[in-house]
């Protein structure tokens, strides 16, 4: 039985010819998302094409959640978007993404050269980031850590494993029917569930009403120009060039690569979430 194909992404380019050179700038190759319903019958398969970096990740990651959560996961976009974006050191390679489990199972497999020290991956400040990916990740070796510390907190899980070959596996799960855990101590005051309200809580700075909107309408839309979010909140085009503007300055939105239309950062996309 054939799978099912749905393309979603902008058109693919040619493939960059110089050997040994690797262009981070726009990604040529096409990722997969296999949604399964279950493991007796074939995935429904989409394909996210070749895109500039940063719209590649965006596309990828807002499709992983957008499936998940439709099967009835409750992964957060947050955690999607540092797990897509580890695959920037595996150079896009041969990308796979399995949503398992009603979707609170995500498996984010490449054929990069894989990840040889697994704990220290999980461990801040650990990275193999070169400069020209700093220009899309933080590079500080914080995605899997903040990936692990959400889970940990959410009776979560994450495994990090060798690919068939080559390239690595990275695999999130949460189940969403464990009770709070309090903590081997039998003191009941802090359970877990208030730590995890404290961690979010901690992402977000002082933002006005209509800040948090534009955060907000920038999570579930993706990029958007000023003339865009005008209409879709009814602000004036000046205030909205300010709210921008003071967004921009606070590090949680950046132009795209056209300088258009902006997108969140990697702190806006946490502190959008947390919201």
């Amino acid at each position: 039985m054939n799978d099912q194909i749905e393309r979603a992404g902008s058109e693919g380019q040619p493939t960059n010819s110089k050997e040994g050179y690797f262009d981070y700038t726009h990604v040529k190759t096409v990722a997969r998302i296999a949604l399964y319903d279950d493991l007796r019958s074939a995935p429904r398969i989409t394909e996210i094409l070749p895109a500039t970096t940063a719209e590649y990740i965006e596309n990828l990651a807002s499709k992983v959640y957008e499936q998940a959560h439709s099967a009835g996961g409750t992964i957060p976009y947050t955690v999607i978007r540092e797990v897509t974006e580890n695959f920037i050191h595996a150079q896009f390679a041969e990308i796979i993404v399995s949503i398992l489990d009603q979707g609170n199972t995500i498996r984010f497999a490449d054929q990069g050269p894989g990840i040889v020290q697994k704990e220290k991956a999980q461990l801040p400040g650990f990275t193999s980031a070169v400069e020209p990916m700093k220009k899309y990740i933080r590079g500080v070796g914080s995605g899997l850590p903040i990936v692990k510390e959400y889970l940990d907190i959410s009776h979560g899980e994450i495994t990090i494993e060798d690919n068939l070959g080559t390239g690595a596996v990275v695999t999130i799960s949460l189940n969403p029917s464990t009770p709070p855990y309090k903590g081997a101590s039998q003191n009941n005051h802090t359970p877990s569930v208030d730590h995890q309200a404290e961690w979010r809580a901690s992402l977000t700075p002082p933002l006005t009403q209509r800040e948090r909107d534009f955060l907000l309408i920038f999570l579930s839309e993706g990029a958007l120009g000023v003339t865009d979010l005008s209409r879709l909140t009814g602000t004036a085009l000046s205030s909205t060039h300010v709210t921008l503007s003071k967004l921009e300055q606070a590090g949680l939105i950046e132009k795209t690569d056209n300088q258009k239309k902006r997108i969140l950062t990697n702190m806006g996309y946490q502190v959008a979430n947390s919201l």
